[in-house]
């Protein structure tokens, strides 16, 4: 008869600690982008007149609601101005699919490994 197969199991602060380890790494790569943005657009904001009103060319009303949202021409500038871009860096394509794929590639090696130690567990050598 096969023996039966019973899983390794991981301690409570082992899985606390890989939560935690996960959530900072999330974070981080959502905020690279922002920090490295936010370098660039500092420097950007720093040249140029001072924006006003009339400069956005933007109709009363428009204005009252940036003012009601709490935002004055300049902090509305900022956000006005800025334009979206959706240039593709090959550079940066090509090692983001690098790692992607070499994470598939060593999931399924080690997800082979597992599976396999399993089946001899379960069912034996054969």
């Amino acid at each position: 008869m096969a023996k039966k197969f019973i899983p390794k199991k991981q301690s409570g602060l082992g899985q606390f600690v890989d939560s935690i380890f996960i959530l900072v790494l999330v974070y981080v790569s959502l905020y690279i982008p922002l920090w490295l943005k936010s370098e660039s657009a500092a420097a950007a904001a720093n040249n140029g007149p001072k924006p006003t009103w009339e400069s956005l060319h933007l109709p009363a009303v428009i204005q009252e609601q940036w003012v009601k949202l709490g935002y004055d021409a300049e902090k509305a500038a900022a956000l006005i101005d800025t334009k979206f871009d959706y240039t593709i860096d090959p550079v940066m394509l090509l090692v983001t699919a690098a790692v992607i794929i070499g994470y598939f590639i060593y999931m399924i090696k080690v997800s082979d490994k597992q599976y396999r130690e399993v089946i001899a567990e379960k069912f034996g050598d054969k």
